[in-house]
């Protein structure tokens, strides 16, 4: 017969062991911020073997090609077939220039309203295509950037927010008495096009992808068709393309630039960084909602956010974040900002390409910003 002591050790020993099995049974789930409990696992794994920064690539004019086709494929938006058929609402005389409300089909599936602005001089004019920020603010879209009219309601929302983000001016007139054509389109939830609130974001984009789209991919092939139409105005110099966006709609714009060849220039504010950088616990793109509508599946398993952006190259590109944005935190902003230098640099072309954090400036698009961005809009885009 064993001792008492061995069988107290043999129980020990038993139960050391059954604590180690458990242990090894337990499942991992989900931590804080939302991330899934293997976050770091996952995120060591992206490689990025898509980036032109690789080495697995040697022809940029096929890699650009290749990828551009790629991130086409995973918008999961059908080409649309339907003409444009512009149609006029309303218009008003804004001195130098015309504003005016249009109807159009943007896609097979959408029929929505643009606010265009077309100088009175002679054309043909370069053109800017303004793409709105999110700001969990949906009553106005095109309103946040072009002045609206026979709506005050609207005008003092719009005006509102343009004091506090952009010092108190509509980007779209201030780039119209520049001598731009500007146009303006609601994204889907937004303005003419909502509103709606910000729980429903994430059903929404759920019910696209049941619907076998994608509610980000919706966004960016909007943003192409509004390329597309202004490219074919008889006022636009179809060579001479520009896009602006702040916020989200800076997401969009370097979003835009990569996939549309039709972008001869492009201006991101407030909106860059690396997926390193951003997929961080407490970082706002962790919160869901709002993120769905800049989520593309797969795509962050093959390219980084500067990894597409550059997709772009050589063409210019200016790049601004604020130092105080607590959305793009600064090591992350310049992480991003290294690459893409990177990329401009391998093609000869960094003098094309200008990135600037300003420190003492959150997630603003504010006047000393806009004194830079419009001159150098014009160096590219004016002959």
């Amino acid at each position: 017969m064993k001792s008492t002591r061995q069988v107290t050790l043999m129980l020990t020993l038993l139960a050391s062991f059954c604590a180690s099995a458990q242990d090894s049974w337990q499942t991992q789930g989900v931590v804080e911020g939302n991330l899934p409990a293997s976050w770091q696992a996952l995120k060591a794994q992206m490689r990025y073997p898509d980036s032109w920064l690789s080495g697995n690539f040697h022809n940029f004019s096929q890699w650009q090609k290749q990828s551009r086709q790629h991130f086409r494929s995973a918008l999961l938006t059908p080409d649309a077939t339907k003409p444009f058929a512009p149609q006029s609402i309303t218009k008003e005389d804004r001195g130098t220039y015309f504003a005016e409300k249009l109807a159009l089909n943007i896609t097979d599936d959408n029929r929505v309203s643009a606010l265009l602005l077309m100088p009175k001089s002679p054309g043909p004019h370069p053109a800017i295509v303004l793409l709105h920020d999110h700001g969990s603010k949906f009553d106005i879209g095109k309103e946040k950037l072009v002045r609206p009219w026979g709506d005050n309601e609207k005008l003092a929302s719009a005006q509102a927010w343009a004091d506090k983000f952009f010092s108190g001016k509509f980007i779209g007139d201030e780039l119209a008495s520049r001598g731009y054509a500007v146009i303006a389109i609601d994204s889907p939830g937004w303005g003419d096009r909502g509103p709606m609130v910000y729980e429903q974001q994430q059903a929404l984009a759920s019910n696209y992808f049941n619907l076998g789209r994608s509610l980000a991919g919706e966004v960016a092939y909007e943003d192409m068709r509004t390329v597309d139409f202004i490219a074919a105005h008889a006022g636009v110099d179809k060579q001479r393309i520009g896009v602006v966006g702040f916020s989200m709609g800076g997401f969009r714009a370097w979003q835009l630039a990569a996939l549309s060849d039709k972008v001869a220039a492009t201006a991101v504010i407030s909106w860059f960084g690396t997926y390193n950088g951003l997929m961080q616990p407490g970082n706002n793109v962790l919160r869901g909602q709002s993120a769905f509508y800049m989520v593309h599946p797969g795509m962050p398993a093959r390219m980084d956010i500067p990894d597409l952006a550059s997709i772009a190259a050589p063409k210019p590109m200016l790049i601004f974040s604020g130092g105080k944005d607590k959305l793009f935190p600064p090591e992350a902003v310049q992480e991003a900002f290294d690459k893409v230098h990177k990329v401009w640099s391998s093609q000869h072309a960094d003098d094309k390409l200008l990135t600037k954090s300003w420190p003492a400036l959150g997630h603003v698009f504010y006047q000393e910003q806009q004194d830079e961005v419009f001159p150098w809009l014009d160096k590219w885009l004016k002959p």
